[in-house]
């Protein structure tokens, strides 16, 4: 993986958080051991279509940019979708949703969010990294995954390499890549677990009104600030958290759990935003408004499925 005839892009300045990220982990949450994976996998998705990769490839997640600055060691093709970060080759502005080719000394800079917060850069193949568990994704808590196997983020003088080679260029469809989340976007939740279990007050509240992101907000979770929710029921027997889970502690405020979560939990849940919900929650900025929608499970299991056929195809998908 270091050797040097492989290396082909070296990190020079280290943003707050670049991390290598796939598809994540399935089938190890009985080890306690959590999924990890891109936030936004929409994203990451798009990026490794765009060069022709699987699409749970390994990519680097950035976010916010942070100044990641990284020197090409060896030209290629890569792609960037999902935030602006302000990102530019030498003097170039790059806009997401794009391939573009890179050669030997140009410098990609990261500078600072635009719109949306999660930027994913592809390259041919996907990354070079140690696969612990089943995935290479990064998992800082638990030490796992990444670059050198550790769970730590990129830092200076780290070198990436890759495992493919550059293929035509290709174009996203228009109108398949979905814009970064707007104030007042829409987030869908499956009803469920102890949904029944809240005052009708709080119930009301939930999907009436604008929650705003907290800026305590990282992969494990994402706080939300609006009306003091609450249940009935006392304590709970802690049970298995999945993506998307919206827990209510005792404060009223809801917690959306994603990709480095707990594995279980014991707060009574609203239910849990569907995939797609929270890939554009990964999106939003601190401060952001947002609105919780419920659907049915027959319309989120049609939404992820119809997202799913774009990839496999490569273009429009009837519903």
């Amino acid at each position: 993986m270091n050797d040097a005839g492989t290396q082909g892009m070296r990190v020079i300045q280290a943003g707050p958080l670049a991390m290598i990220e796939d598809g994540g982990r399935v089938g190890v949450r009985h080890l306690g051991v959590t999924q990890s994976g891109a936030a936004d996998w929409v994203s990451l998705y798009w990026a490794n279509w765009l060069l022709g990769n699987a699409p749970d490839s390994a990519a680097l997640e950035i976010v916010v940019g942070g100044g990641l600055t990284l020197e090409v060691e060896r030209a290629t093709r890569l792609a960037l979708v999902g935030a602006d970060l302000d990102a530019r080759l030498d003097d170039t502005p790059l806009v997401p949703g794009k391939s573009f080719a890179v050669r030997e000394g140009q410098r990609l800079v990261f500078r600072q969010p635009r719109d949306g917060l999660r930027s994913y850069l592809a390259f041919p193949g996907g990354l070079e990294a140690p696969e612990v568990l089943g995935s290479r994704s990064t998992t800082p808590r638990e030490r796992l995954g990444g670059l050198h196997g550790d769970g730590q983020p990129l830092k200076v003088g780290d070198r990436l390499a890759w495992r493919g080679e550059p293929v035509d260029p290709r174009s996203i469809p228009e109108g398949l890549l979905p814009p970064m989340p707007q104030p007042g976007c829409r987030l869908a939740l499956v009803p469920g677990a102890q949904i029944g279990e809240f005052t009708g007050s709080s119930l009301y509240a939930a999907f009436n009104a604008d929650w705003r992101v907290d800026d305590r907000a990282d992969r494990m979770g994402v706080r939300l600030r609006g009306p003091q929710l609450m249940s009935l029921l006392g304590s709970m027997i802690s049970e298995g958290i999945p993506l998307g889970a919206v827990q209510v502690p005792p404060d009223g405020q809801p917690i959306v759990l994603l990709n480095d979560r707990q594995t279980i939990g014991g707060y009574p849940r609203l239910g849990a935003l569907t995939p797609l919900a929270a890939a554009r929650l990964a999106q939003c900025l601190p401060g952001q408004e947002v609105r919780l929608v419920a659907v049915s499970r027959e319309r989120a299991v049609a939404d992820y499925r119809w997202v799913m056929r774009n990839f496999s195809d490569g273009g429009p998908a009837s519903r």
